[in-house]
């Protein structure tokens, strides 16, 4: 099996996917050849991470604008534009999806009234946004490398790497950087319940680099700290807000909590399409998901049935518990708002 897994790739006008459900213990590679595919994809996590299924929508306007038997510019772009909507229900949350969206929709608008002209500045578009996100996240595995020495033991959580992304990575791109540059470190990896994204895809990434890896249960972090185990936090993030606040997977908020209690430098690791500079806090959906990823362990089900689940995908990490964010603009250090503004020219 190659080091790196590329998530997702446009081939002969098809949209490959790596099956992330059945991940560590197979390689599957799923064909996809209409929108309606990608879509179900996304919707089951069959592609995860907010880089990813950035792409993934991008590719399957892609599919759309390809298939269409539209014979006017009206109706192809209401075309594109409903399954627009269909990829914009799949994961309220990740506002990659919604950026990349929006851009694809966006050039589609500008490209005059020709179909065909349409057509290749959508697929282009697609591409563009894939490629973009790779040099993205090697940017950020540059910048952040240098808040790493060699020796250090960094605890991440959830899967941030070339599975949650184009390919490289965010938060584990900046652990890929570091080892590509000499350091010896070693990586505690939290499981991640309920769909194991860390136990699962994290683990497979470093085991596969040759890079140290622990896999802990959700519910060590605190012992691991206690036990000065670790001495650096970075996490990835599906959405960012203009103040400073980061939408992560669930879990994430506690280890925030845990490393200000502890002294631990916390890092979040991010390219600027995860920004989101409109929305205020309380307009933000957090996605709950099917209440059988949590009833279930693989096959086994290990709550008895007819108990209540509460099964929210995401939590939110205040300013306050944030040590840094790393871009491909480079580190934002705190006052984060003032850091933001300053980046985004607002």
């Amino acid at each position: 099996m190659a080091l790196r897994i590329r998530s997702i790739e446009w081939k002969e006008n098809k949209v490959i996917i790596v099956n992330q459900l059945k991940l560590p213990t197979e390689i599957e590679y799923i064909e996809c050849t209409t929108p309606e595919r990608v879509v179900e994809a996304i919707k089951n996590m069959e592609i995860r991470g907010a880089p990813a299924i950035g792409a993934a929508a991008a590719y399957a306007l892609a599919l759309a604008a390809i298939r269409s038997n539209a014979k006017s510019r009206k109706e192809f772009l209401k075309e594109i534009y409903e399954v627009a909507e269909k990829l914009k229900s799949t994961r309220p949350t990740a506002i990659n999806l919604f950026w990349a969206i929006n851009r694809v929709l966006k050039s589609a608008e500008r490209a005059g009234e020709s179909i065909e002209k349409i057509v290749m500045t959508i697929v282009d578009e697609a591409k563009k946004i894939a490629e973009e996100d790779i040099r993205a996240n090697k940017l950020i595995g540059k910048h952040g490398a240098k808040l790493i020495e060699d020796g250090d033991c960094i605890l991440t959580h959830c899967n941030t790497g070339s599975l949650a992304t184009v390919d490289y990575g965010t938060a584990l791109g900046i652990i890929r950087a570091a080892v590509e540059e000499g350091k010896k470190i070693h990586v505690y990896v939290t499981e991640t319940r309920p769909k194991l994204q860390g136990a699962r895809l994290t683990a497979l990434e470093l085991k596969y680099e040759n890079i140290p890896v622990t896999v802990i249960c959700d519910g060590m972090v605190g012992y691991i700290m206690q036990e000065e185990l670790v001495n650096k936090v970075f996490v990835g993030a599906d959405r960012i807000l203009r103040m400073g606040h980061v939408i992560n997977k669930i879990g994430t908020y506690t280890i925030a909590v845990l490393a200000k209690y502890h002294n631990i430098p916390f890092y979040v690791a991010a390219p600027t399409s995860t920004f989101d500079l409109k929305n205020s806090l309380d307009q933000i959906k957090i996605e709950e998901r099917s209440p059988e990823e949590v009833a279930f362990c693989g096959n086994m089900r290990v709550v008895p049935e007819g108990v209540n689940i509460f099964n929210p995908a995401f939590d939110v990490t205040p300013p306050q518990l944030i040590t840094a964010i790393i871009t491909e603009k480079g580190i934002l250090e705190t006052p984060l708002d003032r850091a933001i503004a300053k980046m985004f020219n607002l």
